[in-house]
């Protein structure tokens, strides 16, 4: 579905002396199949530019697939997605088995979710002996978790009990039914939150905690049999990241969509966390290292890996040297 008012996607791609790239794309679009770990909005970005025409542009047909938590990356690696948004956390443990998975980018460096309690709890020691939702053990929810409390001088092991509740969807209504005492949150839960009295912690956003979040995550295979495939359906990604920046009104009505909510505070605060996006979405070393460090702490033999093992920045490095991005931005990469 192509969203009135996007051909200004058609005008870069000629302003930009694209055209001949995209002529030489086939007549019929090829197919490509881009999975999804979680209904949260950083994971958002193919599903809007899908919907705003970008990937159709890009010679694309392109369908968007919920391939929840732990099935993402098995789903990549039995050849029913193509691309998948996920967390690194995810990512690595089936890349160290299968070496054909492998980062093609990511949109977070940094742990950026909000530590948020129960409006009784006003101070660390109220949550002692208190329960913690998380969504899996040891997942980056955990993690977070763990790097909010002991930020507020807690002991994940020793003060708190950590419920498991298996979904990022749920989060919000365990600590709004007073089903956990605290949880961790991203849009637009945050939102409820604020509006329902709840007690915002720890930003983690403020801590500048490094930590590979959501990556965009391919086969080496498929990079290798259809190079100018992945090249066109990372450009559209790019261009979604640039969609996400550039025009608010129009990514909020597709955000409606994949959120399934109305609320336009709840929307506005979605844009506005995802907009922060880097420009250039590259996975970063330093970030991937400490996924490698938390996932060492309960398997050592992640302690062996370096993180080049698991990334592979040639596409978008080659559609960075262009000035293809720089050129989106009007010269200057954001």
């Amino acid at each position: 579905m192509k969203i009135r008012g996007f051909g200004f996607g058609l005008v870069l791609a000629v302003s930009f002396g694209l055209g001949a790239e995209h002529s030489g794309a086939q007549n019929k679009p090829e197919r490509l199949r881009i999975g999804y770990a979680a209904r949260a909005v950083a994971h958002s970005v193919p599903f809007v530019a899908k919907e705003a025409g970008l990937f159709a542009e890009e010679g694309i047909n392109a369908e968007i697939i919920h391939t929840a938590g732990s099935i993402a990356p098995m789903a990549l690696m039995a050849n029913e997605v193509d691309m998948t948004i996920m967390s690194a956390y995810l990512m690595i443990p089936v890349s160290s088995q299968s070496r054909d998975v492998v980062m093609l980018g990511g949109f977070s460096r940094y742990a950026s979710m909000v530590f948020v309690a129960r409006p009784e709890v006003r101070s660390a020691q109220d949550l002692k002996g208190k329960i913690i939702g998380i969504q899996r053990p040891g997942d980056a929810y955990e993690k977070s978790a763990r790097f909010a409390l002991k930020h507020i001088g807690l002991d994940a092991d020793k003060d708190v009990k950590m419920l498991f509740l298996g979904s990022n969807d749920v989060m919000w209504s365990a600590l709004n039914t007073n089903k956990v005492s605290a949880t961790v949150l991203s849009p637009p839960g945050t939102l409820f939150a604020r509006k329902a009295g709840m007690n915002f912690m720890v930003d983690l956003t403020d801590l500048k905690l490094e930590y590979q979040g959501s990556t965009i995550t391919t086969r080496r295979s498929l990079i290798q049999k259809n190079p100018q495939l992945v090249t066109r359906g990372l450009r559209a990604i790019v261009r979604g990241v640039h969609l996400f920046k550039s025009r608010k009104d129009d990514t909020i009505r597709i955000l409606s969509k994949f959120l399934g909510t109305k609320d336009p505070e709840g929307l506005l605060e979605s844009w506005e966390y995802a907009a922060k996006m880097p420009a250039k979405p590259y996975a970063v070393e330093s970030a991937v290292q400490a996924v490698l460090d938390h996932l060492a702490e309960g398997q050592p033999k992640y302690a062996q890996y370096k993180p080049a093992e698991f990334i592979d920045a040639r596409t978008l490095t080659e559609i960075d040297k262009s000035g293809y991005i720089d050129k989106l931005y009007g010269g200057v990469g954001k």
